[in-house]
């Protein structure tokens, strides 16, 4: 009886310090999504080897794929320095789920406005959502990026999501 006792006891403490690690980690993946969305507000990526892998990729919202840190800072900046240099990122949500102890995946919803330099197509920006899906891994004490890709959320397009659909049912 001491034993199943004593067991029990352990896994207990185990699952307490489990979750405790569990929410520092969270707390430091939004820490980590709150310095990419500086980096944003500011129109400055000097600073993302703070919180991106050397090898960290991007895929933006249009299809454009940035591997390395190197080519993902050199071309946010060069838009920054452009068709966004005057928007704005807010953080609406995140939602984190771990893959293993040292790999989780961030789904982040931002909300961007401000824009006023025309697009490529000549057309000026509308303020609109976007879901980012963001790999963290846990290296040298930090959790970093190491890959993303953005979507637009079309607003037409939520009512017909087989899900929403289903969940109306």
């Amino acid at each position: 009886m001491k034993k199943l006792l004593s067991t029990i006891v352990f896994l207990s403490i185990g699952g307490c310090l489990l979750a405790q690690n569990r929410s520092n980690d969270e707390a430091a993946i939004n820490e980590q999504v709150n310095a990419m969305i500086y980096s944003w507000n500011n129109h400055n990526y000097d600073d993302l080897k703070n919180y991106t892998t050397d090898d960290t990729d991007w895929v933006n919202v249009v299809g454009m794929w940035w591997k390395g840190r190197k080519e993902s800072q050199y071309a946010h900046q060069i838009y920054h320095n452009t068709i966004f240099k005057t928007t704005i990122m807010e953080k609406k949500s995140v939602a984190i789920r771990f893959v293993t102890k040292d790999v989780a995946i961030a789904h982040v919803v931002l909300h961007i406005s401000g824009g006023d330099v025309p697009m490529p197509d000549g057309k000026k920006p509308e303020p609109q959502d976007v879901l980012g899906t963001i790999v963290y891994v846990h290296q040298n004490g930090k959790w970093l990026m190491t890959a993303g890709e953005n979507v637009i959320i079309d607003k037409g397009a939520q009512p017909f999501d087989p899900i929403v659909q289903m969940q109306k049912n």
